[in-house]
Parts: C-alpha cells; structure tokens; sequence
C-alpha cells in the first residue's frame, strides 16, 4: 500500500515526536529534457526512537534522500527538518554545526582515521566539537558493540567487522538526534553483518536512537521497525514490522 504522508500544513516537528522531516522534497540534476528527477516530491517523518530502512532499486533516489535529510546535499526545492530545525534555512556554517552536534553517521566505509586508536576515532566527533566525552555513557557505547578489549588498536589491526563496530560507537558516542546509515553492512561478511545489525538494533530499542538506513539487502531491512520503498524519486510503498520473507516478497513483484 502507498505510504501516508504528513499534513504538509504543520511543517514544524516537536522535536520529542519527529527526528527528521522531508517535506515535498524534490532533488533535480540537469535541466529541461535531460534533467533527472532524483526526489519527486517526498513527504516522509522519521520518529524519535525508532529504526528506519530505505530500499529501491539504483537509481530510485534512496541516497540522494539520506543525503539531503543529513545535510549533505541540498534540495532543489522543498524542506528538511532535525529536531525542529528546518536545514534549508540555514548558513553553510550552521548547517556544519548541525551535522557536527546533532546527527551520526556510518558509512559502507567504515571512514575512520588511520592514526588513531579505536577509542580516539570513536571519541573524535566529540573532539572536534569541543566537547567533554561523557565516560559513563562511552563505556556503555563500547560494550555495547563489544570493542572493550580493542580501543588501544588502530584500525589496521582491526578486521572490517571490528572497524564497522567502531564506527557506530562513533556515531552513538555524541547521542545525536539521528544516525545515518548508508549500507553500513555492505563490505562485511554475514556474521559481521548480523553483529552490526544487532547492535544498531539494540541502540533503538535499549538506548531509544533514532536510525535511518539505505540498504539493497533485504536481511538488513528486516532489523528496522519499517522499511520504505522508493522508486522514480517518490516513496512507493511501506513495509511496517518487515521480515526477511516479507521484504524478499515484495521486491519480487516490485521487480528489483
């Protein structure tokens, strides 16, 4: 079934409801007839607390989604919101500040510093910020994801799974409003993946995190509380309380 949208009428979000909004979100490469429609009008609330997927075949605007939701890309016409904060009213520097203090991210990538230490790359969001590492909750973070016994280790003596760990404390450490996720399981083996998974799992519904995430891989997908379909720039259809069964079964007659 199509997916509902929000009442475009309020387009302010309490920040204790709503952690992200897009509101008619439209993202255009090119002009006239060439041009390339990568969002399409998109209305769509990620609520505090819960884990969402993102799933479509290539092309269908799922990145270009996440991106503009994390203020990493802009949107050629339309709103997004963290927190209540509307991104496309905001200076380059304050936009900054925003990503900086307000969301997570974790990348296929992993994206860590080659030079520091597990818990200095973990702790380094922070760092920069110029804030104090709340250590209480820095232990939690790191046994959580199970790297007591590795932050001394640069992550070239850490395998991918270990690496990958260490990014999501990282993303964790600052308690953002959000984390981004974009195919953070993508270079890791099943096992690695499933224990990645697990603990982005356990931030939603032991710590109450809010997690957005673009994946092609429908046993990802079956972690999240819904996972939303996009294709040709617009959210087709929503799967709540997927499994791997019901997402494999979808993609089928949507032809991915």
């Amino acid at each position: 079934m199509p997916v509902a949208t929000t009442d475009t009428t309020s387009t302010d979000p309490a920040a204790g409801d709503v952690a992200a909004r897009a509101v008619n979100a439209r993202k255009h490469y090119g002009t006239g007839d060439t041009a390339v429609h990568a969002l399409d009008g998109v209305t769509v609330d990620f609520e505090v607390g819960r884990f969402a997927a993102i799933m479509g075949p290539s092309g269908s605007g799922k990145s270009t989604l996440m991106h503009c939701l994390a203020g990493l890309d802009e949107l050629t016409s339309g709103e997004v919101w963290i927190e209540g904060v509307n991104l496309t009213t905001l200076s380059e520097k304050e936009l900054t500040r925003v990503r900086r203090d307000r969301v997570g991210f974790v990348f296929q990538a992993f994206n860590l510093i080659p030079t520091l230490s597990a818990s200095e790359n973990i702790v380094l969001p922070l760092s920069l910020a110029g804030r104090s590492v709340d250590q209480a909750w820095f232990d939690e973070v790191v046994e959580t994801v199970g790297l007591g016994n590795r932050l001394s280790h640069r992550p070239s003596e850490l395998s991918g799974g270990q690496q990958q760990r260490v990014a999501v404390a990282r993303a964790l450490a600052s308690k953002p409003a959000i984390i981004f996720a974009d195919e953070p399981t993508g270079n890791l083996d099943s096992r690695s993946s499933a224990e990645i998974l697990t603990f982005m799992r356990r931030a939603v519904s032991d710590y109450g995190q809010t997690i957005v995430m673009v994946t092609h891989d429908p046993v990802a997908a079956s972690y999240a509380d819904r996972v939303l379909i996009l294709a040709d720039g617009n959210i087709v259809h929503e799967i709540t309380d997927p499994t791997t069964d019901t997402v494999v079964d979808f993609m089928k007659t949507f032809g991915e």
